[in-house]
């Protein structure tokens, strides 16, 4: 969309005001609201925000040695708009919004976890190849007052229990399409209070784009109706956990030809996602602090959860870390099943990008598929990698992954580390003044995860 389009726009939409929208290493949403006659110069000048916003905790605390605070005397950066993203907010008045990447000094902030995704597909693109995806969030809605589950036992999918809150759930599938979100379907999952309500897959930067819009869309429609969401991944100790899978499959460059599938293959999988299944097997340990990048994220990684606990993959296997699904040339697609609804997810699809491409470029071969429960050490093929299944391994895990570390870059490395860090001595601080886990972690993300 040009400027140009983009004011016709306002214009045909009565728009009033404009949130300029930046994200941090949470995926949570940040903004400055811009009245709408002052449009035009932002786009062209761009907009200062605090630098720092990178280099801050999930409750916006500034966190020292991620390279964007004390480093840089606490300065700002330049914001610019990707008039791509430019939206009618349908649940808000006259209200527009725009997605925004930052500069420094004039240059592209590599660290930007926008931005780190979009380095990765333009190198997906350049082999030839485009990424079709879609995160399947879970999340809980709780009485904004009592913070209690708005539907109780499990009964999942249960059609009385999604009825009870009907006029909710059909502002979601009404009003997310008009952001580009196209609701698939509506869903009660597991956990009292727990909601699944997958969209459908986009291709390249759109499929994080959407999964940003999506989390930030919930949690202001549950709070107009009187409810308060969170995707903290697991706010119950006794429930299990809000995972976000990452279903995605490869297609050719410009997006008209799925290159996953081979009916000639005994597995029904072409050599390119056999390559690109590997890689993700391969640096699966490495990556999960990445899919599951909050100390509450890894509690989820336990057995019988449906969860997985290491590094496998099967086709329709619900234990394992790939459930691959074949179904022909638009059908065929991995399912990720560590990422974590708690997670960022420009982050998990840079992930996944990272892995999938050094399995393509060094031709991985794909081990064996697990035979069976993946929880069950005789199901597992030899040589089998576990998942870390705690924040202090998963970054030692990380760091030690030279091939992920050098294809994210050293600046994101250097804040995440440093955020994360921070996060396991706060939790280890409440611990050691008598709090528990599970209180801290709740007050710690649910509001603002």
């Amino acid at each position: 969309m040009s400027l140009k389009e983009a004011l016709i726009y306002l214009s045909a939409n009565r728009i009033q005001y404009v949130r300029f929208e930046i994200l941090d290493f949470y995926g949570i949403s940040h903004c400055k609201i811009i009245p709408a006659r002052h449009f035009e110069e932002k786009v062209k000048n761009g907009i200062p925000f605090y630098f720092g916003h990178l280099g801050m905790d999930a409750q916006g605390g500034i966190v020292a040695g991620t390279g964007y605070n004390e480093e840089l005397n606490y300065d700002d950066a330049v914001y610019h708009a990707d008039l791509s993203t430019l939206r009618k907010v349908p649940w808000a008045t006259n209200t527009a919004r725009v997605i925004l990447y930052p500069k420094y000094r004039g240059e592209l902030v590599p660290a930007y976890p926008r931005t780190v995704v979009e380095r990765l597909l333009a190198d997906l693109k350049k082999m030839g190849y485009s990424l079709f995806a879609s995160h399947e969030h879970e999340f809980f809605v709780l009485d904004a007052k009592t913070r209690t589950p708005i539907t109780e036992g499990v009964k999942i999918r249960s059609t009385l229990r999604i009825a009870k809150h009907e006029s909710f759930v059909y502002q979601i599938g009404d009003q997310l399409p008009e952001m580009g979100v196209d609701i698939e379907s509506l869903e009660t999952e597991y956990a009292p209070g727990q909601y699944e309500i997958p969209y459908k897959p986009a291709f390249g930067i759109r499929a994080a784009d959407n999964a940003f819009t999506f989390k930030n869309g919930i949690k202001e429609i549950a709070q107009q109706n009187g409810f308060f969401a969170t995707f903290m991944t697991r706010p119950f100790e006794e429930h299990v956990g809000a995972s976000a899978h990452l279903n995605h499959s490869l297609w050719n460059a410009d997006g008209t030809k799925g290159v996953m599938h081979d009916p000639s293959s005994p597995n029904g999988l072409s050599k390119v996602a056999q390559q690109w299944m590997a890689g993700l097997l391969y640096h699966a340990p490495a990556i999960t602090v990445l899919l599951c990048p909050t100390v509450n994220c890894f509690s989820r990684i336990r057995g019988h959860m449906f969860a997985p606990m290491n590094a496998t993959w099967g086709p329709g296997n619900r234990t394992a870390y790939l459930r691959v699904k074949v179904n022909g040339e638009r059908g065929t697609y991995v399912e990720n099943r560590a990422a974590a609804s708690g997670g960022c997810p420009y982050i998990s699809l840079a992930a996944i990008l990272a892995a999938g491409l050094d399995g393509l470029k060094n031709g991985y071969e794909l081990p064996p598929p697990v035979d069976g429960i993946a929880y069950q050490e005789s199901s597992l093929p030899p040589k089998t990698r576990k998942l870390p299944t705690d924040m202090e391994s998963g970054l030692e895990e990380l760091l030690n992954d030279k091939v992920i570390c050098e294809a994210l870059g050293d600046e994101f490395i250097k804040c995440f580390v440093a955020l994360k860090t921070h996060e396991a001595k706060l939790e280890k601080e409440a611990i050691n003044n008598g709090t528990t886990p599970e209180k801290w972690a709740v007050d710690y993300y649910a509001d603002y995860i």
